[in-house]
């Protein structure tokens, strides 16, 4: 009797020692970090989705409302429906990540980079070079294909200063909000359903990616491939610096700078965004190149860093 107490004693201390297991495994790289339910990465996917689209819709109802605008949810942008978007996307990432902590039981800091703390020289410094990088790659959409972002002609207007203003203030918080949502709570939580290390990051990779490219609701091919190349760029970089510095500051280099030219080549008015089939060409392919390139530097630079913080071991990097 006494030696069957025992042995269940034993079953039992084991089962809780394999349940006491820590949550985020920091030996792991950036990405396949985490241990959770199976159930729940679902849960994280499906419930920021949803929140995206009612905070976005309920934004720009309001907006509508304010501006008595007989379409609230047309592709046109106004200063005020620029903003209430990028706002809706900056909350939803924040929400995503604090669903993320609560259902997997992790601390927040976690979601932004492991095992390393967060290091925002890390993002200066990279939100420079993507600077640099987004930069060349406008230029050479603005020689051989300028009629292909949309462009008209340059104006300046008062609309042109409100659009500048938000693009200057919203936007950086509408991109580190996708990279919040996509790469700090979807992909990991993704990954989670492998674990073998290798495969867990593609796991979380295409998942994140494809939500991503989904997400932004484009029919056309082009643009749905290019969306996809952005969260796998985006993605890799997040993975090979062990973290979303490098990350937010691309995402924030690109949409701003795109941002502020398709303002300045509206002709004094507001842009569209127009998602919908044959809007997408190959030139799209210049900024795919953009986004490879980003990588490249990020892999280069971690590489030279040396310090155990940058890239994974584990993945050779």
């Amino acid at each position: 009797m006494e030696k069957r107490i025992e042995e269940e004693n034993n079953v039992t201390g084991g089962a809780a020692l394999k349940n006491a297991r820590p949550a985020v495994d920091s030996t792991r790289p950036y990405g396949a970090h985490l241990r959770m339910s199976w159930w729940k990465p679902l849960a994280v996917i499906i419930l920021s989705s949803v929140a995206l689209v009612v905070v976005q819709v309920l934004l720009r109802l309001v907006v509508g409302l304010i501006e008595g605008s007989d379409d609230p949810l047309s592709v046109g942008y106004t200063p005020l429906r620029f903003l209430s978007d990028s706002l809706s996307i900056g909350v939803t990432g924040i929400l995503a990540v604090l669903l993320l902590v609560w259902m997997a039981k992790v601390p927040w800091r976690s979601m932004l980079s492991s095992p390393r703390a967060l290091d925002m020289r890390r993002f200066g410094q990279y939100l420079f070079g993507a600077a640099v990088l987004v930069g060349v790659g406008i230029g050479v959409i603005a020689l051989v294909a300028p009629e292909a972002p949309g462009w008209k002609a340059f104006g300046f207007t008062g609309t042109t200063i409100a659009m500048l203003v938000v693009t200057l203030l919203a936007t950086p918080i509408q991109s580190a909000g996708e990279e919040l949502m996509y790469r700090s709570a979807v992909m990991p939580a993704a990954a989670s359903w492998v674990r073998p290390v290798l495969p867990a990051l593609v796991v979380g990779l295409l998942v994140s990616s494809l939500h991503f490219a989904v997400m932004h609701g484009s029919t056309d091919p082009w643009l749905f491939g290019y969306f996809f190349v952005v969260g796998a760029s985006t993605a890799l970089i997040a993975i090979i610096s062990r973290g979303i510095e490098a990350s937010v500051a691309f995402h924030v280099a690109n949409n701003v700078m795109m941002g502020i030219v398709n303002t300045l080549m509206a002709d004094g008015k507001v842009f569209t965004l127009d998602r919908s089939t044959e809007k997408g060409d190959a030139s799209l392919l210049i900024l795919a190149a953009v986004n490879v390139a980003m990588v490249v530097l990020v892999w280069v630079r971690e590489k030279k860093r040396g310090d155990g913080s940058g890239a994974s071991s584990e993945l050779n990097l």
